[in-house]
């Protein structure tokens, strides 16, 4: 259907003409699912007899029910300016007016001046009740529209909570296919904000369902950004009866206190994004002050987050702290958030400031650790653990004084598993006695003498590795080995020592191997260094960068860091820059000296890294001890390990590579050249099987994935060689065969990426190359929009498939329009005589679909005609010659319409007209039809050719649609036809009057 008649479609909306999977399977039982939770429906329909027009989008009766009912003081006239203030915002684009109105709603409330009896003074006004949910009002409303000079919308489900437009729902049918059904809900929510900003003022969640299928995201979120909502918390799955995400999610964020619980507690604004709790986040703040709340003692009241790296657990605890502050009981609390490292303070103190947390204080120095922890209530400290070192008292004892004793004081550790087991830590307890203490965790670490839960208390949340992955919180990361025979793998140090060493006589060798030798002495030896540099860079610009990531190096030491930086930078030959980032000492000598680096020049080269490739070229960070925990870069897709790390520093180290960025970076890759994986099975050992499961894949765990996938592609051409070209590119005709198609070869892409450039994927490479140029000719062939678009694979894969273009000579053009003078000789290049059908046929399709709302009667009948005539050949009343002589004559039909040669004798621009009012009245003279027309099309081009803004104008359009209905009802054309024939013609003069 064209927008044209989307405009002018009418629905029966709450009746029981609504039909078809997508109103019975999903928004029904949505619908239903509500008013089983206390919401009450309305009909779009029904509440548009309240509405002053269909351009409102705020209920301005119910908002101002619901200001009088929670402020029973506020007179009338504040009523009217609170409403106002919430309608009429002055913003420079939706972000902004989003953000405004979430700060009025949820933050600081909107404020009047007006006297309650000690003079007038600034009052603010509840919007809300968050106390006694029941008190607010909870419509579920569907099938409403608004209004505006874009056009008409008609979202599926709108939730209302006391007037405002909160929540926002799109439905899709399950019967679509499962690839299509969230993505273009996600595209129709892009268009509603792109065309009605006003209705996305006040939204804080973008639902989109197909019952099997269910996600949530906030404005402007991207697709990949749209999270799943897996567990009903506090609910069971029992309870909430189906196992269905769709009612998962409505049970787990849409109960009246859970809604209005995540629209206060757990949205921020960080930075340029808006983001929403995910379920798991969600989940551990009301799990931790259950347990705050509930338990007498202190000691019982704390416990550990054990949430994967990469699961957001720094936003954890801002929604912890926020919530925390907003507890009456318990009297505004002292919130202590502890880390063990200045750039990780540094990191989660901007993150608090970016979400708009109130006054979190840096503690500079011990004595001002204490000056902090005294303020009391209010107060949010953020620390060094170190800050809690004590003073030597007379017999050089170190002390730490007891600061306070109050209960309501919320200590948050973060990477609680490295800085809590130690005197320190002890410190910490004694200043702050009746403290409750709650340890944040990527890594938790299971040994009885350094047990964290030990430390902390019981488990509060968990949320591992395998789930994170498994919900796209986080990407898998894939394990590669490299140049083997340059890895340290236990006793072959040896014998890596006796070919590095070996001019030595064998007596001098093991003296020196006695005195000198270590993994760091081997592991910079010269040539093995020379030998992964270049290793390295030629991986990364043939493997990562040619995507756009990036990535880190670790290196034994500094020394080997520095070495790593002038080898890299030799060989990557201006390709993209370096940077190596380390702790300098003040005993430092060259060539060390000469990387030393301030702090803010620290800064610098981390925000560059983080920026896009295209943007900043400082691709590759080399490091030794830095930026292996707490760093966060999505963009970082690599990293190049040669140094030893075990237990909680390997999964913290790797776990930088496994943050989502865009919708190609579907994993992270460690590449060793040391042979760390072992230390893997150790941590076995030391963690849960359960709790490390899926840390890293080895790349061979993909290839049983690879060959199943390769199959799925290649079946579309059973029976056909690779020389059978035309007659591969005829198997990808249909619509439905060609989106199939896509979907398996991406994902036999998808594993290509993941495998390459390891020699097991050699032999798939030729086959990869060839259906990606038979997608391409398809998509040439039969006139899709992208056809030479193939970047959703990866630039790897388009380069494959480019290369393999150039080599085989093959022509893969974007498809030639229909009315081209080149697209007779395009078709005729064609051998077989379906080829040159279905290429005319999909050309002639593609004009009538981009054409419609120029004449949709017209095109409308043209379509009609050949898919009678394409009837008539499958049901072989036509030969293939006929077939193709029927179409060049559409062809010709098509061509006289582009260039002005009309059928009725009137202009290009009137026809349209005609062709309408032909449409509706068989029975009246075409004579007379063709004066009504070309009075109709003058009227209109009188009136708006000489204003370019003319769509924008409410008011003008308003006033132009009067008009013309008036001048319709004196041609003597009824009401009802009037009123219809004013809407087409009103959306057929926004096409020609552009």
């Amino acid at each position: 259907m064209s927008p044209l008649s989307e405009r002018l479609q009418l629905f029966d909306i709450g009746g029981e003409r609504m039909e078809g999977y997508e109103w019975t399977e999903v928004e029904k039982p949505f619908i239903e699912q509500l008013k089983g939770f206390g919401y009450t429906y309305i009909a779009g329909t029904e509440l548009d007899q309240e509405r002053t027009t269909r351009a409102s989008v705020v209920l301005d009766k119910r908002l101002a029910q619901a200001i009088k009912r929670f402020n029973p003081w506020i007179d009338d006239g504040n009523v009217e300016k609170v409403i106002k203030q919430l309608t009429v915002v002055q913003a420079e684009d939706l972000w902004s007016a989003n953000h405004q109105l979430f700060n009025w709603l949820f933050g600081q409330g909107g404020v009047v001046l007006q006297d309650r009896g000690s003079g007038k003074k600034h009052q603010t006004v509840q919007l809300f009740d968050f106390e006694d949910v029941d008190q607010n009002e909870f419509l579920v409303v569907n099938q409403i529209s608004y209004e505006n000079a874009s056009g008409t919308i008609r979202p599926d489900v709108v939730l209302y909570i006391n007037g405002l437009p909160l929540v926002l729902i799109e439905c899709k049918s399950p019967k679509l296919k499962w690839d299509k059904q969230l993505p273009e809900a996600v595209r129709q929510m892009d268009r509603y904000q792109e065309t009605h900003e006003k209705l996305l003022w006040y939204n804080q969640m973008l639902i989109v369902t197909s019952r099997d299928r269910a996600r949530v995201g906030t404005i402007l979120s991207r697709p990949q950004h749209y999270g799943l909502w897996k567990d009903p918390y506090p609910l069971t799955l029992d309870e909430v009866g189906s196992d269905r995400p769709q009612d998962i999610l409505v049970s787990g964020m849409l109960r009246k206190e859970t809604v209005l619980d995540l629209l206060r507690n757990f949205i921020v604004f960080d930075g340029k994004v808006k983001k929403l709790a995910r379920y798991q986040q969600y989940r551990a703040v009301q799990k931790g002050i259950e347990r705050i709340m509930t338990q007498d003692k202190p000691s019982l009241r704390g416990g550990v987050i054990w949430h994967t790296q990469g699961s957001g657990k720094s936003l954890t605890m801002v929604y912890m702290a926020m919530k925390l502050r907003r507890i009456a009981s318990l009297n505004n609390p002292m919130l202590v958030i502890v880390t063990d490292r200045q750039d990780l303070d540094d990191q989660i103190t901007k993150t608090f400031q970016n979400c708009g947390f109130p006054n979190p204080t840096q503690a500079r120095s011990m004595e001002d650790l204490k000056t902090q922890l005294i303020k009391g209530p209010g107060t949010t400290v953020m620390t060094l653990i170190q800050k809690f070192q004590g003073t030597e008292d007379d017999e050089g004892h170190k002390i730490f004084p007891i600061v306070s004793e109050e209960e309501n004081i919320i200590v948050m550790t973060d990477e609680s598993h490295r800085s809590q087991y130690k005197g320190l830590a002890l410190n910490m307890r004694k200043a702050l006695p009746n403290a409750t203490f709650i340890g944040f965790t990527g890594t938790p670490i299971d040994k009885k003498k350094r047990s964290t839960t030990g430390e902390f208390g019981s488990y509060i949340d968990k949320y591992t590795i395998e789930q994170a992955v498994e919900d796209g919180a986080t990407v898998p990361i894939h394990y590669e080995s490299r140049l083997p025979s340059l890895q340290v793998k236990g006793d072959s140090l040896d014998e890596l020592f006796d070919r590095v060493f070996f001019e030595y006589k064998e007596e001098d060798r093991e003296k020196i191997k006695q005195k000198h030798v270590n993994e760091a002495l081997i592991l910079t030896a010269p040539d093995r260094m020379d030998q992964i540099a270049l290793d390295i860079v030629r991986h990364f610009e043939s493997h990562i960068l040619v995507n756009g990531y990036k990535a880190q190096v670790v290196a034994v030491s500094r020394e080997a860091a520095v070495k790593y930086k002038v080898l890299i930078d030799e060989y990557a030959a201006g390709q993209f820059e370096t940077a190596v980032i380390f702790s300098s000492g003040h005993n430092d000598k060259e060539p060390l000296r000469s990387h030393h680096i301030t702090k803010e020049q620290e800064k610098e080269y981390i925000e560059r890294f983080k920026k896009p490739f295209e943007e900043d070229r400082l691709a590759m960070l080399i490091v030794c001890d830095k930026l292996l925990t707490g760093f966060d870069a999505p963009v970082e897709q690599v990293m190049y390990l040669d140094k030893p790390l075990r237990e909680h520093n390997l999964l913290q180290a790797i776990a930088r590579t496994n943050r989502r960025y865009d919708e190609h970076k579907s994993y992270g890759l460690i590449v060793d050249y040391f042979g760390v994986s072992r230390f893997l099975d150790q941590a076995l050992e030391i963690f849960s099987s359960n709790d490390v499961k899926g840390a890293l894949q080895s790349i061979d765990e993909e290839l049983p994935r690879l060959e199943q996938r390769h199959r799925s592609a290649m079946r579309f051409f059973d029976g056909l060689s690779d020389k059978q070209t035309e007659e591969r590119i005829l198997r990808l005709k249909a619509e439905d065969t060609r989106a199939e198609f896509d979907v398996a070869y991406k994902r036999f892409a998808g594993s290509m990426d993941k495998v390459m450039p390891s020699p097991k994927a050699e032999k798939f490479v030729r086959d990869l190359q060839q259906l990606g140029a038979i997608r391409l000719q398809a998509k040439s062939r039969f006139s899709v929009d992208d056809g030479l678009n193939i970047s959703d694979c990866g630039e790897k894969v388009r380069q494959l498939v480019h290369k393999y273009l150039l080599s085989e000579k093959i022509d893969a053009r974007d498809p030639v329009p229909i009315l081209d003078a080149r697209f007779k000789e395009e078709v005729e290049n064609n051998e077989l005589p379906e080829s040159k059908a279905a290429q005319i046929e999909h050309a002639i399709k593609r004009e009538i679909s981009v054409k419609m709302d120029e004449d949709e009667v017209y095109y409308t009948s043209l379509k009609k005609k050949v898919e009678d005539l394409l009837q008539r050949f499958n049901d072989r009343k036509e030969d293939i010659h006929e077939l193709i002589q029927k179409l060049y004559e559409f062809r010709e039909e098509l061509l006289k319409k582009a260039e002005g040669r009309t059928k009725s004798g009137l202009t290009p621009e009137q026809e349209p007209y005609f062709n309408k009012l032909s449409e509706t009245f068989e029975d009246r003279e075409e004579q007379e039809l063709k004066g009504l027309a070309v009075d109709v099309q003058q009227f209109i081009e009188e009136r708006v050719s000489d204003i370019p803004d003319w769509k924008s104008k409410i008011d003008f359009k308003r006033k132009l649609n009067a008009d013309l209905k008036i001048l319709l009802l004196k041609k003597k054309i009824g009401i009802n036809d009037a009123s219809m024939l004013v809407g087409y013609f009103t959306a057929l003069a926004e096409v020609q009057y552009k």
